[in-house]
């Protein structure tokens, strides 16, 4: 087989979320059956055909890097963890859906990697203060997974159904809520799957078709992230 052309994506998200039984899922189509703690960074590959079923489909390699730590880790694991953001084509921020410290926490861990020369600390979140605009020039794509969605009690979803939705809103990214023990969130013509298989085509489309091949370093010479703060209730 032909050598393949790749793309980078950071998976980020707290401790115990589930990024590594995400990470198999994705690429091996398979539940891991048991998962452990991430040290360091972990890279899978998913084969993805770009533009599928059309005159310009073409593979490509997906690697998927599962970063390990915690938002709250001292600085030196913080400045350990920014080697692996270097040339990110696209990010996957993963929360648990019944952990609403893990949904504020990824403002936290995407001012860590797209202000990957700076050493954010103390961000505090409050209605009404975060700028939204600023995610708008950020040319780096991103996709919102909720994990363990099978764990909400139904009187519970429409709630946490509606705090994702402003989180996807904030980041200017779709989301998909899912359960990593069954495949069938996933499956081929769901709408999960859809929005998956769009989220890839344009991490590769920034990446090969388009002038700047480096959006990651194009940005972050150009503005520094800057969140304010955002509260859920």
């Amino acid at each position: 087989m032909a050598s393949l052309d790749r793309v980078k994506v950071l998976v980020l998200g707290d401790s115990g979320v589930g990024k590594s039984s995400l990470v198999h899922l994705l690429c091996q189509n398979q539940v891991l059956g048991n998962p452990s703690w991430t040290v360091g960074c972990s890279v899978d590959v998913r084969i993805h055909d770009y533009k599928e079923g059309t005159p310009e489909e073409k593979t490509f390699y997906i690697e998927l890097w599962d970063v390990g730590g915690s938002v709250g880790s001292a600085s030196s694991l913080k400045s350990t963890r920014a080697v692996f953001y270097n040339s990110v084509n696209g990010i996957i921020l993963v929360h648990d859906l019944t952990n609403k410290k893990s949904s504020q926490n990824l403002y936290r861990w995407s001012l860590e990697a797209l202000n990957r020369d700076s050493s954010p600390t103390g961000v505090i979140v409050s209605n009404g203060d975060y700028d939204r605009e600023q995610f708008a020039e950020n040319p780096v794509p991103l996709l919102l997974i909720g994990t363990k969605f099978d764990q909400i009690p139904e009187s519970k979803r429409s709630e946490v159904l509606t705090r994702t939705a402003f989180l996807s809103e904030d980041f200017i990214a779709e989301e998909i809520n899912l359960d990593c023990t069954n495949p069938r969130y996933l499956a081929a013509g769901t709408s999960n799957a859809v929005k998956l298989s769009r989220f890839f085509d344009k991490v590769i489309e920034k990446r090969y078709f388009t002038r700047d091949p480096s959006p990651m370093a194009a940005f972050t010479d150009r503005k520094r992230f800057n969140f304010k703060s955002l509260h859920y209730d």
